[in-house]
């Protein structure tokens, strides 16, 4: 029993991979390759799964990633699947969920901002939106960047004189708001405009997001012309605004194709072992932006291959269009192909253009995906740099990979959060950005905070990742100075880790920028010179941990004083609130009110006047 325990352990990769194929079926589904206590290193799919883990035991034919992994086997999981389709969702999901070492990854998988025109009983209200498309009314998008939705929004409001203030504001108004002063809104709230007539602008805006915006301008055009006919020069001008607002929008597009109403092109780029996929979205004949990605793994990694990882992994959470143009083919085409058609409920075809005007979009892309990646290496160089200066100005034994810098926000104790930010070789990894807000800890005790916040994030990373300590970082950096580094090593060594160095940062005498002190383990603080680019390097890292903290706690602040204390009564809807407040004109003047008081509101009967009185003063 021990010889054959031995023997077991001597068994290489591809020995342990020969033994597992001969009881694997052929059939297909999903297979997991592990490692060392049962981390998973690679998660693939396969029509059949004997043939596809057959090639991983060929001794030549595989490249230095793969060999390299293969030598890592310690084991072999798989999942028997109905068909190929099926293997692929599975795989999707795993990936997601594991996050094997040797898969190529999609490391950004954010749902992309719309545009939406609500539908519903008030009239549609236009907004940015982002995550599942579930509310009632019409998506338009997706937009790569945020700046760009907001732009556009603000646009159709001049065009489209369109609401986008909330339900509950819209129905608590007595008077037009400021935006119908400036001429961005038609004041339905307070019927300035007619219903039918509100619905045709919503109607217009529908109509200018799916292409017919020439139309729409003809049809202002005329009105205008008309208006200045009948010497209603106001009126005139407001329409030659609105007109002028439209050629502002088609005019910041970009390459808006003549042939290409809707589709989503994919274009990859390398430098050595470094990649980048181009995406561009093109809705209605009209290029809504770029995005840049950098997937990791993808050394010794053909083009094809990047693209056939990418492609699946980027749809999961978004919706797919009818058209995918890549700029080079790849295996999984009819299967992709056909699982996003089940997924749509309508044809999706992927292509690669030979020439024409996608091949011109598609040349654009790489083109862009080139100057992306040159950027990108520059900025790796120059964090690799900042990392090397860190280890030398610490006396590191290595490079550190990973840096989270952490820090509080709260005003005289009120709205306390913690923020952590990650930095690595990479840059900022926004993905790994983390908020906290305080629960045990007096909000008056900046020490007390920090140790909380330290001790939550370790003990659920301690939870996610066990003995893995890849996750761990190299480096935590501290807004502050002494207290704050005592009380993160502390709650460290509470958790019985002792391994990670803390640096905390404080600010100079008079809050002097370039005469920050740094705590350590150093019997006292030392400085680093005025001029010192890794000085330069740590100050950026607390900056944006600030910065990160200080939104975070305005967002809470700013739902913490806008949240109404009615809403959270039982029993008291949208009506019945707007009748409290329109009667007593507070919520705070409803709190003070008596039971008989609140009877002689239209609505209120004396058992919801019980349960207000109750819930102010219990």
């Amino acid at each position: 029993m021990i010889d054959n325990k031995l023997n077991k352990t001597k068994l290489t990769g591809r020995e342990i991979l020969n033994k597992k194929i001969k009881a694997i079926p052929e059939k297909p589904g999903v297979y997991r390759m592990v490692g060392e206590e049962k981390n998973i290193l690679y998660v693939g799919k396969a029509k059949n799964i004997k043939k596809r883990l057959l090639s991983y035991v060929r001794p030549n034919g595989n490249n230095n990633r793969i060999s390299k992994m293969v030598s890592l086997i310690k084991d072999i999981e798989i999942t028997i699947t109905e068909n190929e389709t099926d293997a692929l969702l599975l795989e999707l999901n795993m990936i997601k969920s594991l996050k094997p070492k040797y898969n190529i990854m999609l490391r950004d998988d954010k749902t992309f901002p719309y545009i939406h025109l609500s539908k519903g009983d008030l009239p549609s209200r236009i907004s940015k939106y982002r995550g599942v498309r579930n509310k009632p009314g019409e998506y338009f998008g997706p937009f790569a960047m945020e700046g760009s939705v907001k732009k556009t929004i603000n646009i159709i409001q001049k065009a489209f004189l369109l609401r986008t203030c909330t339900d509950s504001y819209y129905q608590n108004r007595q008077r037009p708001c400021l935006l119908f002063q400036i001429k961005k809104c038609s004041g339905p709230c307070t019927n300035e405009i007619s219903k039918d007539n509100y619905k045709l602008l919503a109607s217009d805006a529908k109509k200018f997001f799916i292409g017919k915006s020439t139309s729409i301008q003809n049809k202002l055009s005329q009105q205008m012309q008309k208006a200045s006919n009948n010497q209603d020069y106001e009126l005139a001008a407001q329409y030659r605004d609105r007109i002028s607002a439209l050629a502002d929008i088609n005019q910041s597009d970009t390459i808006n194709p003549q042939f290409l109403e809707e589709a989503d092109v994919f274009a990859v780029s390398r430098v050595n072992n470094k990649a980048c996929v181009q995406v561009f979205f093109f809705r209605s004949w009209r290029n809504l932006g770029n995005k840049s990605y950098f997937p990791i793994n993808t050394e010794d990694v053909s083009e094809s291959d990047i693209l056939d990882s990418f492609i699946p992994q980027f749809y999961q959470n978004k919706p797919v269009p009818r058209l995918i143009l890549i700029s080079h083919n790849i295996r999984s085409n009819s299967l992709l192909s056909k699982a996003f058609s089940i997924k749509e409920k309508r044809k999706v075809t992927i292509s690669k253009p030979a020439k024409g005007e996608r091949r011109k979009i598609l040349q654009h892309a790489l083109d862009n995906g080139k100057h992306a990646l040159k950027r990108h290496q520059i900025s790796l160089l120059s964090n690799e740099k900042n990392l090397l200066g860190v280890k030398n100005a610490l006396n590191l034994k290595k490079i550190p990979k990973r840096i989270e810098i952490y820090d509080n926000s709260h005003i005289q104790g009120s709205f306390a959060v913690g923020a952590m930010v990650v930095a690595n070789e990479e840059g900022l990894i926004k993905s790994e950005y983390r908020k906290f807000n305080i629960k045990d800890a007096n909000t008056n005790d900046d020490f007390a905070m920090m140790n909380e916040v330290i001790k939550r994030r370790f003990k659920r990373l301690s939870k996610d990742s066990g003995t893995d300590k890849s996750k761990y970082p190299d480096i935590i950096l501290i807004d502050g100075g002494r207290g704050q580094f005592s009380s993160t090593k502390s709650a460290l060594n509470s958790l019985g880790i002792n391994d990670i160095t803390i640096i905390s940062i404080a600010k100079g005498e008079k809050r002097n920028a370039g005469r920050e002190k740094l705590y350590t383990t150093r019997d006292r603080p030392f400085l680093l010179k005025p001029n010192d680019p890794t000085l330069f390097y740590l100050q950026r890292l607390r900056d944006e941990a600030h910065r990160f903290a200080i939104g975070t706690h305005r967002k809470k602040r700013s739902k913490e004083i806008t949240k109404n204390p009615l809403d959270e009564i039982p029993g008291i809807g949208l009506k019945r609130k707007k009748a409290l407040l329109n009667f007593f004109g507070s919520a705070r003047s409803v709190g003070q009110a008596k039971t008989e008081e609140l009877t002689s509101v239209e609505g209120i009967s004396l058992n919801i006047a019980n349960s207000i009185f109750d819930w102010f003063h219990d």
